[in-house]
């Protein structure tokens, strides 16, 4: 209970000012002129103007408010080495035990995990800010931290938390921790394909245990070793790695693990680097003038990444008239540079309505086929030619072709339909209209007949025939379409159809692009989730293995989505490298920030928080024993400017602050007693004017 005194005029504050300004002037001319009776005219006027200020005397209720103790609990990744979770939670136990035998305290328990998009942080000030974002800051007793000290939003001054209480640190882990860890110092975000990238780290060695002794570090590509060789711990090692593909590559290295570390899981750190194809070379050659040789052309002059080298047969050998070659426009067909001396430059040979007429040698087809079968990759648009005795299917070609024709060209108007495993396969699965049933396209008039067909037929034709056939030769691609009618679907002929996706696929997957692959195995990491994409032609492909940033090996079923891929997904609650594996097939996957922080500074330590405990009138100490026990301080509840902590016990502030929970209100100059008062300061004016 308080008491106190307050004033609730009858008038505003400016009226009674317009009051006692003659009131006091008057007052004043009473004590100067010193007449009998001035002083208890003076006390009249003041009692006077005294009632009108209306004093009210005020006896307020009030309860006393707790102090409130936030409690941090660390619960980044780097709490999980070693013993630190069995220590942080039989300390966060013990706590919370202590702090609830003191009822003038009440505690606010928040639990910090790993954050940051950027780069995965323990943020533990942020936590605490949060937790007491609603407390007055006299009300706050103080901060207990329970974690490995690896803190990385500690601010530079105290005035920043907020408020002025004791932050205390218990610190997890050891004293004589030892840890290895490989820092990546320069990677390149981007690189050419198959050009040599230069990266460089560093092996760093912390604790009582570190030495310079060269350490043996493992380079990985894609999951594939690539590389041995040591390095020195504290000095940068640079290293060359060769992009095998475009897309996401990963340049994994990895240290040694060393007796005694406290984790290998950070002597692993990865690089990865988009690989990026030089602009692809493809030789384009139209037997002769058609309708639809401009659709090949318009399709790869379109795509910024292709240089594209174009040669028509206007004028075959046999087409002689006697004209002098120096005097034709035409420009000569470079048959020997490009078969023979840069064959190897193209990354895709398009034979489009070609036919054997004597501009090519027969030597320079067998050439063609070694290109092939050394990793080339050709692709025979057929029209009628490829039916006749000119074919090229006649020729050293046919040892890589998929199919031989019959002689046969099928007249019939008919759509292109997918065939059961072009509904799997990359090249044709999910093409626009392919749903329908006819597929919503315009249908073609010509195809021609093949015989046995290897490989895989992805579309058809009338009556079922092959339209579209697929196949490997030796380390090479080829691709046989049997129709010269494409071009219909580009002219919007009844509607059209989806060319430009179906060409372009099929040519980077004669190119070999991974995304066009019909065996694939995939894992992307966003959001806390792990999601496995298998691509197959095939069957149930079975369930895939997935093994953890920290070496668990975890099952994971994969369920059929769309034709020919299967997924699955799995809760990522580590950070780092997750290798998945399913049959041959391998896929690597980052889950959060490339090499993130909170494997990077993995031993615990006192030093970071001493500076802001210092400074806030707390302690930083460890909780592990020399005998292996725990030993926690005890809660003492301290003053505002009293000692906050000791050799075996940590202080928190108690508040003053209370609750107002009633109030009574007593007018001095209400009723008889008020009217008592100012008849009184009257009436001895009047007596003393009687004497």
């Amino acid at each position: 209970m308080t008491w106190s005194v307050s004033f609730s005029p009858f008038f505003s504050w400016t009226v009674i000012a317009l009051l006692a300004v003659p009131a006091v002037l008057l007052a004043l001319a009473l004590v100067v002129s010193r007449l009998r009776g001035s002083l208890v005219r003076v006390g009249a006027i003041c009692a006077l103007l005294l009632a009108l200020l209306n004093p009210v005397v005020l006896r307020e209720e009030r309860d006393p408010l707790k102090s409130v103790v936030a409690l941090v609990v660390d619960r980044s990744q780097s709490q999980s080495i070693g013993d630190r979770t069995a220590q942080t939670d039989e300390a966060a136990e013990a706590l919370r035990t202590s702090l609830a035998a003191h009822p003038e305290f009440e505690v606010r328990t928040v639990e910090a995990r790993s954050a940051g998009e950027g780069d995965a942080t323990t943020a533990l000030f942020g936590a605490l800010q949060g937790a007491l974002r609603d407390v007055a800051p006299a009300r706050v007793a103080g901060a207990v931290m329970v974690t490995d000290g690896q803190v990385h939003d500690i601010p530079d001054n105290a005035a920043v938390i907020g408020f002025q209480a004791p932050v205390h640190a218990l610190v997890t882990g050891r004293a004589d921790e030892f840890d290895r860890r490989l820092d990546v110092v320069t990677a390149p975000r981007f690189g050419l394909v198959d050009q040599p990238q230069s990266l460089s780290f560093r092996v760093v060695e912390e604790g009582p245990r570190a030495s310079a002794n060269p350490v043996d570090v493992q380079v990985f590509l894609n999951g594939d070793l690539i590389q041995r060789l040591q390095a020195v711990p504290g000095r940068e090692t640079a290293i060359s790695v060769t992009l095998p593909r475009a897309g996401k590559n990963i340049v994994e290295m990895a240290a040694a693990v060393a007796n005694g570390e406290i984790t290998p899981v950070n002597n692993r750190a990865i690089a990865v680097i988009d690989g990026i194809r030089e602009n692809l070379r493809v030789l384009l050659v139209s037997g002769e003038p058609h309708a639809g040789e401009r659709t090949w052309r318009n399709l790869l002059k379109s795509d910024a990444a292709v240089d594209l080298v174009h040669f028509t047969i206007l004028r075959p050998p046999e087409k002689q008239d006697g004209t002098p070659i120096n005097e034709l426009s035409l420009i000569a067909f470079p048959t020997r540079e490009l078969f023979v001396e840069k064959i190897d430059d193209f990354d895709l040979i398009i034979f489009d309505r070609y036919q054997r007429r004597g501009v090519l040698p027969t030597l320079y087809y067998d050439y063609i086929a070694q290109y092939v079968e050394n990793g080339g990759a050709m692709l025979i648009a057929s029209g009628p030619e490829f039916a006749g005795p000119d074919s090229v299917a006649n020729s050293p070609l046919a040892a890589v072709l998929p199919a031989m024709p019959t002689g046969a060209v099928d007249q019939r108007a008919f759509r292109p339909t997918l065939s059961e495993l072009g509904r799997k396969h990359p090249v044709t699965r999910d093409l626009p209209g392919s749903n329908a049933s006819p597929p919503a396209w315009s249908p073609w008039f010509r195809s021609v007949d093949i015989d046995s067909p290897r490989g895989e037929t992805v579309m058809t034709g009338p009556d079922g025939k092959p339209l579209l056939v697929l196949n490997r030769a030796g380390e090479g691609r080829v691709a046989l379409l049997l129709s010269d009618q494409g071009w219909l679907w580009s002219r919007g002929f009844e509607g059209g159809g989806p060319h430009v996706p179906l060409f372009r696929r099929l040519a980077h997957w004669l190119m070999k692009e991974p995304e066009l692959e019909e065996e694939a195995l995939d894992a992307e990491g966003a959001d806390g989730q792990l999601t496995v994409v298998r691509r197959t032609i095939g069957d149930d492909p079975g369930p895939a293995t997935v093994v953890t940033p920290t070496g668990r090996a975890v099952p994971l079923a994969l369920a059929q989505g769309e034709p020919g891929e299967w997924r699955g997904s799995l809760a990522a609650d580590e950070l780092g490298l997750y290798q998945v594996a399913n049959g041959e097939l391998r896929a690597l996957a980052n889950v959060g920030p490339v090499n993130p922080r909170e494997y990077r500074e993995a031993i615990s330590t006192t030093t970071k928080l001493e500076p802001i405990a210092e400074s806030t009138g707390g302690s930083v100490r460890r909780l592990a024993t020399a005998s292996g026990g725990l030993e926690l301080p005890r809660i003492v509840p301290v003053g505002a400017r009293a000692d906050a902590e000791g050799r075996d016990w940590i202080g928190l502030r108690t508040t003053e602050e209370t609750v107002l929970r009633g109030v009574d209100r007593t007018p001095l100059f209400a009723g008889f007693l008020g009217l008592a008062v100012l008849l009184l300061a009257l009436s001895a004016t009047w007596y003393r004017e009687g004497r």
